[in-house]
This record gives structure tokens, C-alpha cells and sequence, in this order.
């Protein structure tokens, strides 16, 4: 019989990699714009500022989740590869060794070798990267999948604050952005509890304090050497 119950650690590849994005396009792009505009700096300036770390942002997310994950599954490949030339060189030892973690697990000697021996009769080096290594379909890295879903919610996180620094005043564009920015990641804290299950109210704690300590600092920075300009 077919199991088809569906479990949040099916997004787990995907869904650390966009909320990384969205968070990260929010809080670099508006820091950044709030920044340069603490500076005094014209409105086509905090514009221009923002579009290229859009477009930065969305390529560095991008290579860095891919070399990043891309590594991992590196990793994950030798370790099968080794795998498999021991269960080719040494099918008892790694029997014993796979009777070994299920007994440790809690079965009884004698069920753990049965469990062995049918799970190895059926997909000897499956039954290994699940249960020795660690490795199934749902955490096993997926480098394309990261990089695409990180870009692309990078972009959506960064045109936010952009979008509001193209339309409010430029006298009051800092206090806007950091506003709107901070409901933004307030509502990606709620979307992302939500869809892993986790507690809304810790999630949208977090992605706020940190956001609103980013734009704090860099406002102050900003202020600092426009002030000295």
C-alpha cells in the first residue's frame, strides 16, 4: 500500500531557501535604500542604489546557494559512492552494521536482523543513506531548486521597498521604507510560520527585531557620513 500523507519536511528545501531570500531581499534592499537616504541623497540615487542591489542581491543569492548546496550534495555523493563499494566488498559487515542501529533503535536483536536482512534484500544501499547516513528525498540537497527559489524570492523580497521608495516623498522616504518594510517581513514571518507549521507569533518576532536592527544601524550610518558630507 502506497503511503500519500503529505508532511511539512517536503518543503524544507525549498521553503529555507525562499524565506532566506524574501528575508534578505527585505532587509539588505531596505537597509541599504534607508541608509543612502539618511545620507540626503536624491530620490534617483536611492533608486538607482536600489535596483543594482536587486539585481546583485538576486545573482549572489543565487551562486551562493548553489555552490553552498552544491556541496552538500557533493558530499552526500561520495558518501554513497563509499557506501556502495562496501556493501560490494563486505555485504555481511554491513548487514551486521545495519542490524546493529535498528537493535539500537529499540528492536530485539532478532527483529533487527529481519529488518535488516529484507530492507537489504530490497534496496540494500537505500536502506544505508536513510538509516547510517541520513539522507532521504525529503533533506537531500537539491542545488538548483535552492539557487532559483532564493533568487527569485530575493527579487520579490527587494522590489518591496523599493517600490515604496519610487512612490513616497523623498523628505519622508526613510521613515516609508522602514515602515513598509517592516510589515513586509512581518507578514513573511506569519507566511513562513504557516507553512512549516511553526509558531506565528516567534516567527514574526524574529524576522522584525532583526530587520529593524539592520535598518537602525545602517540609518545611523548613513546619517553619520551625510552629516559629515
Amino acid at each position: 500500500m502506497k503511503h500519500t500523507e503529505r508532511h511539512r519536511t517536503q518543503r524544507i528545501g525549498w521553503l529555507r531557501a525562499s524565506v532566506l531570500g524574501a528575508n534578505d531581499g527585505i532587509v539588505s534592499t531596505a537597509s541599504l535604500l534607508v541608509g543612502v537616504a539618511a545620507a540626503n541623497a536624491s530620490q534617483a540615487t536611492v533608486l538607482m542604489t536600489g535596483v543594482a542591489a536587486l539585481v546583485a542581491g538576486a545573482m549572489s543569492m543565487a551562486a551562493g546557494e548553489y555552490v553552498s548546496v552544491h556541496s552538500q550534495a557533493d558530499t552526500e555523493k561520495a558518501d554513497l559512492a563509499r557506501e556502495s563499494a562496501e556493501l560490494g566488498k563486505d555485504p555481511d559487515a554491513e548487514l551486521r552494521e545495519l542490524t546493529a542501529i535498528y537493535a539500537g533503535r529499540g528492536l530485539s536483536q532478532d527483529l533487527a536482523n529481519q529488518v535488516a536482512m529484507q530492507l537489504t534484500a530490497h534496496d540494500a544501499l537505500g536502506a544505508h543513506a536513510r538509516d547510517e547516513l541520513g539522507i532521504s528525498d525529503a533533506f537531500s540537497a537539491k542545488p538548483l531548486q535552492a539557487a532559483l527559489a532564493s533568487a527569485a524570492s530575493f527579487a520579490v523580497g527587494a522590489v518591496l521597498p523599493l517600490g515604496v521608495a519610487a512612490l513616497v516623498p523623498a523628505h519622508s522616504m526613510t521613515v516609508w521604507i522602514a515602515s513598509a518594510s517592516l510589515l513586509s517581513l512581518a507578514a513573511l514571518g506569519v507566511v513562513a510560520a504557516r507553512a512549516g507549521g511553526a509558531n506565528v507569533w516567534a516567527s514574526v518576532w524574529r524576522v522584525t527585531f532583526w530587520g529593524l536592527l539592520a535598518m537602525a544601524a545602517t540609518a545611523g550610518v548613513g546619517r553619520l557620513f551625510g552629516a559629515a558630507i
